[in-house]
């Protein structure tokens, strides 16, 4: 998410009221002045020269009103920078495997090899969201669609079973074009994006830092990689370009767990007509300031002319 690239009002047609609010200040502004007649007919400047008392002030308080009256246009035009949650506690978020099939994924320092280890895992992965929308992309020097997100989840992790380099048409790791890919086919319906490699070749740095800052999907990475090597280096690099977490493969399944753990936090953003993505209301963040600015607008009550009008 970028807040500054993602900020734009709800309703922005609240803000051509802005004018008329303006308009409107001046009308009161003018109808509440003590000297209003006076100005009609006597020389600015001896007219100021003459003022005493607390005209500057009741200037001031003016000027708070309008400001009052502008924060609650602009908060009706419902500023906002955030997709909304969805609101149906059963809506699941779409997660896209994305699963490197180079030549270096058939070596066997991970026995049985690392392309093996890594189609076990997603069958793991799998099981743990049986149910949930689960899909699938293949890469090398190309990526390519599997399965796009199913319910299914034992098909994806049958036909992770036969992804392999022998089937990818051209060797690499052409990461970002799968990145791509990913976002193109999950839409504006958002969700996560899990990358199962062993390396990440140098140089995409700021491909993918771009990827980022066009895309709202969150990324998490399944190193299948040994500690203290190039490789796991290179996935840190690529990671922190994408601004994503890396989970190193494990023995058991705490890499597991903590992937499903990490896919589910992040929520699903959802059109309130099914079309488009639904925006957080931030308006209501500027009632507070609205009221400080509204008792600051306050006269004080004299309280001898208090006491004597209650006679």
């Amino acid at each position: 998410m970028n807040p500054l690239g993602d900020f734009h009002f709800i309703r922005p047609a609240w803000l051509l009221l802005a004018p008329v609010v303006v308009w409107l200040w001046w009308l009161v502004r003018s109808a509440q002045d003590p000297i209003r007649g006076w100005r009609a007919v006597m020389d600015g400047r001896l007219l100021n020269a003459m003022l005493v008392g607390k005209h500057a002030g009741r200037r001031w308080r003016g000027g708070t009103l309008l400001a009052a009256w502008l924060i609650a246009v602009v908060a009706l035009a419902g500023p906002t920078w955030k997709p909304e949650p969805s609101p149906f506690a059963d809506d699941p978020v779409p997660v896209m495997l994305v699963l490197k099939a180079d030549e270096s994924m058939e070596l066997t320092d991970l026995a049985p090899s690392r392309m093996e280890r890594a189609r076990l895992k997603i069958r793991d992965f799998a099981g743990q969201r049986e149910g949930q929308p689960l899909g699938l992309i293949a890469y090398a020097g190309s990526a390519h669609l599997v399965l796009p997100p199913t319910r299914d989840t034992s098909v994806v992790a049958s036909m992770a079973s036969e992804v392999s380099p022998a089937i990818m048409p051209k060797p690499g790791d052409n990461l970002v074009e799968a990145m791509k890919l990913a976002a193109n086919t999950m839409g504006d319906v958002g969700g996560s994006v899990v990358i199962i490699a062993d390396n990440a070749s140098g140089g995409n740095e700021a491909a993918l830092k771009q990827f980022r800052r066009e895309t709202r999907l969150a990324v998490s990475f399944l190193a299948v990689a040994r500690d203290d090597t190039p490789e796991l280096d290179s996935i840190s690099d690529a990671a922190a370009a994408l601004g994503a977490n890396v989970t190193r493969i494990a023995a058991d399944s705490q890499d597991i767990y903590s992937l499903v753990r990490a896919t589910a936090r992040f929520s699903v953003p959802v059109a309130a007509d099914g079309s488009g993505t639904r925006w957080a209301e931030s308006g209501w963040w500027l009632v507070p300031l609205l009221a400080l600015l509204s008792l600051a607008d306050f006269r004080r009550v004299d309280a001898t002319a208090s006491a004597e009008g209650n006679r």
